[in-house]
C-alpha cells in the first residue's frame, strides 16, 4: 500500500566552498593563511551569491578566514542576514606545508611527499592538524546546522575545499579511505543536502555551479 504523502517541507543544507585566490591559481597550500579573493575569485562570488540567495537561506555561517569570509558577505548582504563567523569551518592547518606549492613541498619533505602519494592515510607535515580533529570540529559544526534549519529551510556553509569534503564524509559516517570517491570541490562550487521525508539526509546536488531545474529526486514511485 502506498505510503502517505508527508506534509513536512524538506530541510536544506548548502556547503559552499570559498572563490579563487591567487595562491589557489598557482597551487600554493592555504590552510589558515589568511588569504583574500583575487579578481577571478571575486567574479566567481559575483555570480554564485545570487543564485544561492534565490534559496532564501535563513542564515550564513562562514569561516572566519578571509577568503571565506569575502565570499559569505555578498551572499549575506543579499539575503539580509548578519554573517556568523565559525572556527570550525577552517581549512586544515597544513603546518609548515603552508604557503608551499606541490613541488616546493616535495623538495622540502620529499619522504612524507612520498608516503602520500602512495595513499598512506593521514600523513602529515610538522605542526599540521589531524584529521580526526577536523572530522570532529567539521562533524559538530554540520550537525548544529543541519539542527538550525526548520522545515522548508535552507543554511549555508562557507568554507573551504578539504576540510568540506572531510566533513561532508563525516557527516554520513563515510570512511576517510572513501575520500576518493568524492572530486575535490571547484572554487566557488557548491555541494546540496537535503533532508528527505523517508531517507533522511540525501546528497542531491555535488560540486555544482548552477542551480538544478525543480525535480522530484525519489527514486521509489511508493513514496508518492
Amino acid at each position: 500500500m502506498p505510503l502517505p504523502q508527508a506534509s513536512v517541507e524538506p530541510r536544506r543544507l548548502v556547503l559552499w566552498r570559498h572563490g579563487r585566490t591567487e595562491w589557489n591559481a598557482v597551487g600554493r597550500a592555504q590552510g589558515h593563511a589568511d588569504v583574500s579573493l583575487d579578481e577571478v575569485g571575486r567574479a566567481q562570488v559575483a555570480r554564485a551569491a545570487p543564485l544561492l540567495a534565490s534559496y532564501e537561506p535563513a542564515f550564513v555561517w562562514s569561516s572566519d578566514s578571509a577568503r571565506a569570509r569575502e565570499t559569505a558577505a555578498p551572499l549575506a548582504a543579499l539575503t539580509g542576514h548578519a554573517c556568523r563567523l565559525d572556527r570550525r569551518l577552517r581549512e586544515y592547518d597544513v603546518g609548515a606545508r603552508q604557503g608551499m606549492t606541490s613541488g616546493e613541498f616535495r623538495e622540502a619533505f620529499p619522504d612524507v611527499f612520498a608516503r602520500h602519494l602512495d595513499g598512506e592515510d593521514d600523513i602529515r607535515v610538522p605542526g599540521a592538524e589531524a584529521r580526526a580533529d577536523v572530522q570532529t570540529r567539521m562533524l559538530e559544526v554540520m550537525s548544529e546546522a543541519a539542527a538550525a534549519v526548520e522545515p522548508g529551510q535552507t543554511g549555508v556553509l562557507v568554507g573551504h575545499g578539504a576540510s568540506l569534503r572531510t566533513g561532508l564524509l563525516a557527516f554520513f559516517g563515510i570512511p576517510m579511505q572513501s575520500q576518493k570517491m568524492l572530486a575535490g570541490m571547484a572554487n566557488c562550487a557548491w555541494t546540496v543536502l537535503r533532508q528527505h521525508h523517508y531517507h533522511g539526509w540525501q546528497i542531491v546536488d555535488y560540486n555544482a555551479q548552477t542551480l538544478p531545474e525543480p525535480i522530484d529526486l525519489a527514486d521509489d514511485p511508493s513514496y508518492h
